[in-house]
């Protein structure tokens, strides 16, 4: 199953007709408040309310020319603007391919330049998301090069990929943000681990090394439960805080625990998405879950 919904991922004629059923776009509502940074803002405001910081990301990738991509960099300066008036505590997250690392490597540098100083400016963060294998050294490489010139800058990484526990070696040494992901692309035996409990026990080893490094802002992106319990025990005997790591999640996902970490003096951040291209995203985040599919499939029937 898993498998085949990231076979329709990326499928292009998918890509065009499903986002017009309308039971999809009623089942996409559990993952994401909107299409609209209005609909987003909104959502930050509820979360605030219960405790839970957020993050933003405007969905769509692999852009195919560069005005696109100038015109995300655009949206997402008016974004750390509205943030900013809003009091709210808000990061925003970007793909390097929103910004044309498909076109031009430059250009798509000079994006993450601007938004960088843009965040530094308003006492915020940026966070570099990470996408399939391909594009892992380019996105590292475009980190480094921001990083030097803007310290509030961190790049997501994916356990399951082979060469992550060298790529973290490689980044400690600046002192860097990690946003620490299991990984959602399909990827051959040769360059990620297949398996869910390898990949389990890989998420884990490598979070226990962040947890145990001074001077790394780590982010534990997942949803699984049993995973946060092994490491928090971990970060206790490191003697970090609870505050002093984040737990991240999707937003509609886990909602009620998401509110319990934050009770319980965590720092808990909701990974709130939107946006009109939103099929790759929301059907990999199917994939990711597979039992979600029964979500979908109870919008079918309650229409029918």
């Amino acid at each position: 199953m898993r498998d085949a919904l990231l076979w329709a991922s990326r499928n292009e004629t998918l890509k065009t007709h499903v986002p017009r059923w309308g039971f999809v776009q009623r089942a996409l509502r559990q993952f994401m408040p909107g299409e609209r940074l209005e609909d987003a803002l909104q959502a930050a405001t509820m979360l605030a309310g219960n405790g839970v910081t957020s993050m933003f990301t405007k969905l769509g990738e692999n852009l195919t020319d560069v005005a696109q991509a100038d015109a995300v960099v655009e949206h997402y300066l008016g974004a750390f603007e509205r943030i900013a008036a809003l009091g709210l505590d808000t990061e925003i997250s970007v793909k390097p391919t929103q910004l044309g690392l498909d076109l031009n490597l430059e250009h798509a540098a000079r994006g993450l330049e601007t938004l960088a100083a843009k965040a530094d400016e308003m006492g915020n963060w940026l966070w570099i998301d990470m996408e399939s294998s391909e594009y892992v050294q380019p996105t590292i490489d475009l980190y480094k090069r921001v990083k030097a010139s803007h310290h509030p800058v961190g790049i997501c990484l994916q356990s399951y990929l082979h060469r992550t526990p060298q790529d973290i070696k490689d980044l400690i040494p600046l002192q860097p943000g990690i946003r620490l992901v299991k990984g959602a692309y399909k990827e051959p035996a040769s360059v990620a681990i297949t398996k869910r409990a390898e990949n389990d026990e890989a998420f884990f080893r490598q979070a226990a090394e962040l947890l145990s490094t001074d001077g790394v802002r780590l982010a534990l992106a997942t949803h699984d439960l049993t995973l946060l319990d092994r490491l928090e025990v971990v970060a206790r005997v490191a003697g970090r805080a609870k505050d002093s790591y984040e737990i991240q999640m999707l937003f509609g996902i886990r909602m009620e625990d998401q509110y319990r970490y934050a009770a319980k003096g965590y720092a808990m951040r909701d990974l709130t998405a939107y946006g009109e291209q939103w099929y790759p995203w929301y059907v990999r985040r199917l994939a990711e879950r597979p039992a979600n599919l029964a979500f979908v499939a109870r919008n079918v029937f309650a229409r029918n």
